[in-house]
This record gives C-alpha cells, sequence and structure tokens, in this order.
C-alpha cells in the first residue's frame, strides 16, 4: 500500500469512525505526513506496512535531531499509534510495530499567563469607537470570562446563549457540550456587540445563529483571532507572545490563585483529567511566602 492511499483511508476512518473534529483530523494527518517525509529519505522508500519498530524508533532520533521538542514528539507518536491501530484492523498489516514504542519523557510546563492588570490594559487598548472594536471586546470579554478554546469561541451561537441567567453552552473537543458560567462584564460586552453592532451586519446564509462575525457577514477564523490579540498586545505595550490559549491560561490560573474549586475549574475548561487542569496550580513564590507569613502559626 503507498502513503496516499493509507493516509486517506486513515482520514476516513477518523471521520466515519472516531468522529473526530476537522482539525484533530489535519493533526493526525500532519503526523503521519512526518513519518512518509521520513520513509521517502531512506535509500529504500519504506512503505507504510513495512515500518518495522527499529524503523519507527530512527525516526524518533531523526525527528530529534531536527530539534522537535518532546511534547511535539509525543503528539506525533500518539497519531502514529492510531495510524497504525487503524491498519491493525484493516489488516493492513498483522503486527503493530507502534505498540513497543516508548514516548519520551515529558517535563509539564507551566503555561504562559497575563496578571489581571494585563488582562486590563488588553482590553482598554480596544478602541470601541469602531464596530469591530464593539467586537473585539466581547470576544476579549468571552475569552477570559469564560475561559474559552479558541474554535469554541469562533463556533458560538446565539441560540446557545443564555444571558438572563448568565450561562453559556459550548461545544469543546470530541463535539462534547458544557455550559459555563458567564460574568456581567461578558454578557454587557456581548450585548453591546448583538443588539447594537451585530444587528446591521448583512449575515452570509449559514451563518445566521454565529455569535461573532466579520464586516461581510462570515464567521472569523482562528487565525485572525490570534492577529486581533497579537496587535491588542503591542498597544497595550504587554511584551509577551500571547495567544487566544494564553487568555485561557490566565482565566484558569486566577480562578485557581483565587481559590476556585479545582474540579469546577476543570468543568469550566471542559478538561476530561483533573491532572490537566493541574498544571494551573501554580503560584509565584512571592504569593506563597505571603500566604505562609499571613496564615501559618509559627510565622
Amino acid at each position: 500500500m503507498d502513503w496516499r492511499s493509507a493516509i486517506k483511508g486513515f482520514q476516513a476512518y477518523l471521520q466515519l469512525e472516531k468522529s473526530l473534529s476537522k482539525n484533530s483530523i489535519e493533526a493526525y494527518s500532519r503526523d503521519i505526513e512526518k513519518l512518509c517525509q521520513f520513509s521517502d529519505i531512506q535509500n529504500d522508500k519504506i512503505a507504510p506496512e513495512k515500518i518495522t519498530l527499529t524503523d519507527l524508533r530512527r525516526f524518533i532520533e531523526w525527528a530529534n535531531e531536527l530539534g522537535m521538542i518532546p511534547s511535539s514528539q509525543a503528539r506525533i507518536l500518539s497519531g502514529i499509534k492510531a495510524f497504525y491501530k487503524y491498519l491493525l484492523m484493516e489488516d493492513i498489516i498483522k503486527s503493530d510495530p507502534s505498540e513497543l514504542l516508548e514516548s519520551p519523557k515529558i517535563q509539564r510546563k507551566l503555561p504562559d499567563t497575563l496578571s489581571y492588570n494585563e488582562i486590563n490594559k488588553l482590553i482598554d487598548a480596544i478602541d470601541v469607537s469602531k464596530p469591530e472594536g464593539g467586537r473585539n471586546k466581547a470576544i476579549l470579554e468571552v475569552l477570559y470570562g469564560c475561559g474559552l478554546r479558541v474554535s469554541e469561541l469562533t463556533e458560538l451561537k446565539l441560540s446557545n446563549l443564555y444571558l438572563d441567567i448568565e450561562f453559556i453552552k459550548v461545544t469543546g473537543k470530541g463535539s462534547k457540550e458544557r455550559l459555563v458560567p458567564i460574568g456581567g462584564s461578558a454578557v454587557k460586552a456581548l450585548k453591546v456587540w448583538i443588539e447594537n453592532i451585530r444587528v446591521h451586519i448583512p449575515v452570509k446564509k449559514g451563518e445566521e445563529d454565529l455569535v461573532f462575525l466579520n464586516r461581510r457577514g462570515t464567521r472569523l477564523s482562528r487565525v485572525y483571532i490570534f492577529m486581533v490579540i497579537k496587535q491588542l498586545a503591542e498597544l497595550a505595550g504587554i511584551n509577551k507572545a500571547i495567544s487566544p490559549h494564553t487568555i485561557r491560561h490566565s482565566f484558569a490560573t486566577h480562578l485557581v490563585e483565587g481559590g476556585a474549586d479545582l474540579r469546577a475549574v476543570q468543568e469550566m475548561l471542559g478538561h476530561e483529567s483533573i491532572t490537566t487542569t493541574e498544571i494551573y496550580t501554580h503560584l509565584d513564590r512571592e504569593y506563597l511566602k505571603g500566604t505562609i507569613i499571613q496564615f501559618h502559626p509559627r510565622s
């Protein structure tokens, strides 16, 4: 079997059998493309069903030499394991070469965050005298107020807003829905955008239920949201490489540092495992020092 056919079949399997999103399928496909590139540069091009455990280990060494960090290597290995599981199910291979492949050890990296003051500076940098300014303020308020992933924000629907009871329904990874509380500032910004600005935009067919639109009445891309936040960071004088995910990290960190229950934060973020949420329990040394001095009986 050639690589093109194998990857095409794998994509169909992920879509039809696993019901994965388009973004997830594209990510898995990129992982297998890298293995395909590795096979192409070997003396004898290796077909997907001829790959051995030794080949896969050499592939990991190759990825490491290219400077690929352990977390990226681990993600690619996850895609490769899924690919060979598919080939095994289809009887294209008789044994899984990835079964004994070990993932690289990953150090848990603390995510970048913004302080509450920096979040305010970001929002204050928005020119709300312009129509897109009202929209961008609503975007920032919802990202920070609800801790959404950028894909959840771009897919947010008007029919899933329950602003009278301060909740929104979000469709997360694996098409799983969850209810997320939304605070007063975000509700106010959303109402300004929806009731005063969005109503004047000619909406394209099929996009009528989306909350956030561009001036042409079509959905916003994830790249566009990234660019908006990057420009606002420059205007606010924030010298950090930030993205929409930084806002999500900040939301979770500020909640945990404020004393929020970790299970509640897990639910709001849409994390399947509590261990994913536990990364937000980091606190700076000065905060810890101050807590010890204030509350420890022997201080």
